[in-house]
């Protein structure tokens, strides 16, 4: 019995202690998923599509039991894990759950391979989790190329559509030349550091070299290779084209959280340790970064006609905002709303993929104007979009509203004005083609009749399968009312979101 005891409690002191505890759960997993596929030659899908989400709801919940028990950084050897590493690793498996929950239908309606879905999925998720957390310049790349990686593959899943191999093949040498700034930046670092790899001790070294036109080049290159990630302009281009040309919709909506989650602990961690000291200048290259986006990524929506393509430009203007809370830098406000926009984002946004999923599983179309009349034909997957797209607007009272509004406050009274205000006026033309949509599914008349429930016979979905929708739908209405609760209980998260990760001195 004492043995018993024994054991229970050191599992428990284990769990709260185990640094990467949530990262081997998810390795452990994939591992599982190739093996089980090997073994059952790809029969048994639903089995592995339990198993990674039960892998990553452990992982999720290991993860927030380190945080509750460690309200101060924890170290993993050399490894610091702070509470800032913390919420966005819980932020990065839950991107990747509620993904991998949105994709059930189409893998089983489209007949593409879950195996595969799975695994690149689970190493996209805990790459991006390690990033959030890498205290060293090698650790961080490595990280980073696993979601970059993974994505490439990801994006060319339906092997036989050509568009999505066309968008495959783009994104991929993009990537490798984003990659290659970025680790030419890193290795100017090293080398004016004196062959330093730590974060801290390459920040101590480079106020002491006299090579400051070295270190402003290897700032330009890292931004140039981290903006790539995100979409930040004019390292944006593949965006739109990947957006459309990936067939399997819950791929593009992985997409869409994931870089937006990945990318202000990036930048916040990679920037905030290493240069202190230049604030002002990389500051002043992420600003126009930033506002660049907001206005091409809003202005270019308006014209789109594809539903994926349009919401691709917005996903660019997103992280514009979301760059704002970064340029801010206050540890108890700054980055606090940072946080919260960047979790009502993902609540918003996988929720508008869960209806384009529906819609193009029944459909075979992702075109804009075969969204008319939707009201008429199915009031359920027209509720999503009601209570969501003037979320994503910063129409109140949902919680995008408020999650803007605190997120425009605390830049200006950080002193980004010119971000800020640009980031007022395009909320206001986002708001024109959200609305837009909106009307159409109301009042628009579609010359196909019976658009919205009729199969129409594309490369992907198979005729022989029957489309359950109920289980997105579910998931559509459960993330449009988390969007509303959310912007009605704004206060209680902003409370919990400052005093939970910032009660104790600030550490990255």
């Amino acid at each position: 019995m004492n043995y018993t005891n024994f054991l229970f409690s050191d599992f428990f002191f284990l769990l709260g202690n185990l640094s990467i505890l949530p990262e081997r759960i998810l390795i452990i997993s994939l591992v599982t998923v190739i093996v089980i596929d090997l073994l059952n030659r790809g029969r048994n899908t639903i089995l592995l599509h339990r198993i990674s989400l039960i892998s990553m709801l452990i992982s999720a919940v290991a993860s927030l039991c380190q945080w509750g028990v460690h309200p101060v950084p924890v170290a993993f050897e050399n490894y610091p894990i702070s509470n800032f590493s913390y919420i966005f690793r819980f932020f990065m498996l839950i991107s990747s759950l509620l993904s991998v929950l949105l994709s059930v239908d189409y893998i089983r309606c489209s007949k593409t391979v879950l195996a595969e879905f799975s695994f690149f999925v689970l190493t996209a998720g805990s790459g991006g989790m390690v990033l959030c957390w890498a205290n060293d310049l090698v650790t961080l790349y490595v990280a980073l190329e696993f979601p970059s990686l993974s994505s490439c593959f990801l994006s060319g899943h339906t092997k036989k559509d050509i568009r999505s191999n066309e968008a495959t093949t783009k994104f991929l040498l993009m990537s490798g030349a984003s990659s290659s700034f970025l680790l030419y930046g890193f290795s100017l670092l090293h080398g004016i550091s004196g062959g330093q790899l730590q974060f801290d001790k390459i920040a101590d070294g480079l106020p002491l070299s006299q090579s400051l036109l070295a270190i402003r080049i290897s700032i330009a290159f890292i931004i140039a290779g981290t903006a790539f990630k995100p979409s930040l302009v004019p390292f944006h281009q593949w965006t739109p084209d990947v957006y459309e040309g990936v067939s399997p919709t819950p791929v593009v909506a992985f997409f869409s959280v994931t870089s937006k989650v990945a990318a202000p602990a990036l930048f916040t961690r990679l920037f905030g340790l290493i240069f202190p000291y230049l604030s002002n200048e990389w500051h002043v290259v992420v600003g126009l970064l930033a506002t660049s986006s907001m206005i091409l990524g809003n202005l270019i929506a308006v014209t789109q006609i594809s539903m994926k393509r349009m919401l691709a430009y917005p996903s660019i203007s997103q992280i514009g905002y979301i760059m704002i809370g970064v340029l801010a830098a206050d540890p108890e406000n700054g980055y606090a709303s940072m946080i919260t926009y960047t979790f009502i984002y993902i609540l918003m946004n996988l929720g508008t993929f869960a209806r384009i999923t529906s819609f193009g599983l029944r459909t075979g179309t992702d075109n804009i104007r075969d969204y008319a009349g939707l009201y008429m034909k199915d009031p359920v997957l027209t509720f999503s979009p009601v209570l969501r797209s003037p979320s994503l607007g910063g129409i109140p009272p949902p919680s995008g509203f408020f999650g803007k509004l605190y997120l425009f406050w605390h830049g200006w009274k950080a002193g980004s004005y010119p971000s800020v205000l640009v980031a007022l006026v395009t909320s206001v033309i986002s708001i024109y083609y959200y609305l837009k949509i909106i009307k159409l599914m109301f009042t628009g008349k579609n010359g196909r009749s019976d658009a919205s429930t009729t199969y129409i016979q594309n490369s992907l979905v198979s005729p022989s399968i029957s489309i359950s929708k109920s289980s997105i739908e579910i998931a559509m209405i459960i993330r449009a009312l988390a969007s509303i609760l959310s912007g009605i209980l704004i206060d209680p998260i902003i409370g919990i979101t400052r005093n939970t990760l910032f009660q104790t001195h600030f550490k990255l």
